[in-house]
């Protein structure tokens, strides 16, 4: 009887597999009973039970037998991942220098990975008495117009790994495009399937309700952090058995199990947020593009703004750029693009004249309007005109944010909440003076303004409850809103019929950011919530759609391509900017991150890493502290390395770790590739 030993990884910094012992009674078992690679096993590891994924079976092992433990038990009750899967966490594992095991293991949904089975077991009950859908008809499917059917062709038409950069004005007919072309590629086997990306959770209701209307005979799995853990599981194995012909869902889709993918789209692919933060730190685009090739299919990156990454990719021939000029709806044209000068037009209470008439104008007529301004809260700080005392966070180097409404002062980098003083704690003078505005005071501000109207704001405060984003933008859809009032969140994705007016508040302080991409990031968003307007069709004696900027700054580049809607010359200047420059997409770069109770101790971390290592070829900056220095009582530093060469980065970086590894510091470190955020 041969012994079998299972190659194991698990969700640990180690980089390295765990050889195990299969248990002797279990090796004359039957074959179909036998342990395959991919399947999922309990372990014991140290003093408690874990989860591991099986990487290699073997009849060998270098361990001593004294030394080897048995395993538990395998889930048999679980299709193995298959060897894709695996090879595209073994990538995302040596492109972002990470163990396998912790790119593995945390893209499995949670309860997948617990010890008792009972969560697994009831998952695959409920999806066992689902019915199965196999039905690839569409209902109310509308008719293209040219670019749209062009666009569609072009991916449906393509052979083996076609990677495709969507490139339309917003109102232009993307989803629609996605649509048909996701519909095009199911019917084509009885089997494929089609992973939809979205950047953030609150943009798949409405998707959702697309596709299912769209697709009534196919089963939809969503993807994304918001969901309970048991309908994730549920929703991860119908993808995982390819019981789901459509996947949609954020970022963590991307390392979904789909056995059978023929299609990857990637909506609004120019968005950070599909750029992880924590652990993992990988692009879920960038990955999209990797196993589009990995297995041999066509990718569609869409936006109105794309990254400047994959506008070079579309420039250099590397991506087939694929145009969308003019809105899809008849009638709907694109808003005109206007400047408030702030220096000849005085605000008051952050609103100047020509927008508050033309709010008026607008709640005349029974249109919507929208005013966008990327700050919650009421007031960024509070502050004592007397002696200077401002609410600064006692853990961060940021301020404490002024919530009215909860009368409470609020980090919201660390979370820290105190009451509002009732005087100043330095002076006691007791006028406290809210400075600058948040969307709460602006609500505030518009309520008194117009005190007919329906005012109502959208932000990361009003929504966290689960589900009271998409009851929010359903109010805003049924027309129940007047005036709008938002950040980020309602900037991109999102279809009102009834907006005619967009306003920018205080997008000026982007310009003059010390981040490189600051510019690239407020023109895609700028360009993102001027395309909520005016996407439906022109109404007779309606207003024309137009979108008013507040700025001190009228003759600034940004803005005057903005008003043109001229995204092209726009990235062309940006390329040539950072191709002088040395910065990407012209150079590759890693970032190293050192957190200490004391940033002397970060930085002197951070001196010694650089001389550790040999790195010809390799730049390596001086350390210096990071923009936020301090969250929760934790000094941070960072350590920039660049190379002309991405090969020759990932050789130095994966040497680099060995050697920090090596040093043994107290200081807590983390290596970024391909940062975002410098």
């Amino acid at each position: 009887m041969t012994q079998i030993y299972l190659r194991v990884a698990l969700d640990t910094p180690l980089d390295t597999s765990f050889d195990y012992r299969w248990p002797a009674q279990e090796a004359g078992a039957d074959k179909s009973a036998l342990p395959q690679v991919g399947q999922l096993v309990a372990l014991p590891f140290g003093r408690q039970e874990v989860v591991g994924l099986i990487l290699e079976v073997v009849t060998e092992t270098d361990v001593p037998q004294a030394k080897l433990r048995d395993v538990l038990a395998v889930r048999h009750e679980l299709p193995p991942l298959n060897k894709e899967w695996l090879a595209l966490c073994q990538f995302a594992a040596e492109y972002y220098q990470r163990p396998l095991g912790e790119v593995a293991l945390p893209a499995l949904p949670k309860n997948l990975k617990a010890i008792k089975t009972v969560s697994l077991q009831r998952a695959i009950k409920k999806l066992d008495k689902l019915p199965q859908q196999t039905d690839v008809s569409t209902n109310n499917e509308p008719v293209l117009n040219a670019e749209q059917q062009a666009a569609v062709d072009a991916v449906v038409q393509s052979q083996g790994f076609a990677p495709h950069l969507l490139f339309g004005v917003t109102g232009s007919g993307k989803t629609e495009v996605y649509l048909q072309t996701a519909a095009r590629i199911l019917a084509q086997s009885a089997d494929a399937q089609v992973l939809i990306l979205v950047p953030e959770i609150n943009l798949t209701p409405q998707l959702e309700a697309h596709i299912r209307a769209r697709f009534p005979g196919l089963m939809l799995s969503t993807l994304h952090s918001g969901m309970a853990e048991g309908e994730r599981l549920l929703h991860w194995l119908a993808a995982h058995t390819g019981r789901a012909r459509i996947v949609l869902g954020t970022r963590l889709a991307m390392l979904a199990s789909l056995p059978k993918l023929k299609l990857l789209i990637v909506d609004e692919e120019h968005d950070p947020s599909y750029k992880q933060q924590e652990g993992l730190r990988y692009s879920a685009r960038d990955l999209a593009v990797w196993r589009a090739w990995q297995l041999s299919i066509p990718v569609l990156l869409g936006s109105a703004t794309p990254s400047l990454e994959s506008w070079q990719g579309a420039q250099s021939n590397r991506y087939r750029l694929l145009e969308l000029r003019e809105r899809a709806v008849k009638l709907a044209v694109l808003p005109v693009i206007k400047l408030i000068n702030l220096e000849r037009e005085k605000p008051s209470e952050g609103l100047t004249q020509r927008l508050i008439a033309s709010i008026k104008l607008r709640l005349e007529k029974g249109e919507q309007s929208l005013l966008f301004l990327n700050r919650r809260g009421y007031a960024p700080v509070l502050a004592c005109d007397a002696c200077g005392w401002i609410s600064n966070c006692t853990r961060c180097t940021a301020h404490l944010v002024l919530h009215k409404g909860d009368h409470r002062l609020r980090c919201h980098h660390c979370g820290l909440e105190q009451r509002i003083p009732r005087s100043c704690p330095t002076c006691g003078n007791i006028d406290l003076q809210p400075l600058g505005r948040g969307t709460q005071r602006l609500e505030e501000s518009l309520a008194a303004i117009f005190p007919e109207a329906r005012v109502f704001r959208i932000d990361a405060d009003s929504t966290r409850l689960k589900g009271s984003a998409a009851a929010a933008f359903e109010r805003v859809h049924a027309g129940e809103v007047d005036i709008l009032i938002g950040t980020q969140m309602v900037a991109k994705g999102h279809d009102f019929k009834h907006l005619t007016l967009v306003a920018a508040l205080n997008p000026d302080a982007a310009l003059f950011s010390q981040d490189y991409r600051a510019s690239e990031r407020l023109f895609a968003q700028l360009m993102q919530v001027a395309g909520r307007a005016g996407r439906a069709a022109q109404k007779e004696g309606g207003n024309l759609s137009e979108v008013l900027v507040q700025t001190r700054y009228p003759d600034h580049p940004l803005y005057h391509a903005l008003m043109a809607h001229n995204y092209p010359d726009f990235a062309k200047d940006l390329l040539d900017e950072r191709q002088q420059a040395h910065m990407p997409p012209f150079m590759y770069q890693a970032l190293l991150r050192a957190e200490a109770k004391e940033l002397e101790t970060a930085i002197a971390f951070l001196k010694e890493a650089a001389i550790c290592t040999e790195h010809q070829g390799i730049m390596i900056n001086d350390p210096i502290p990071m923009t936020m220095t301090r969250v929760a009582n934790v000094d941070r530093a960072q350590l920039l390395v660049e190379s002309v060469s991405r090969p020759a980065l990932q050789a130095f970086v994966k040497a680099w770790i060995a050697d920090l590894r090596a040093m043994k510091s107290r200081v807590k470190w983390s290596v970024e590739i391909d940062p975002v955020d410098i």
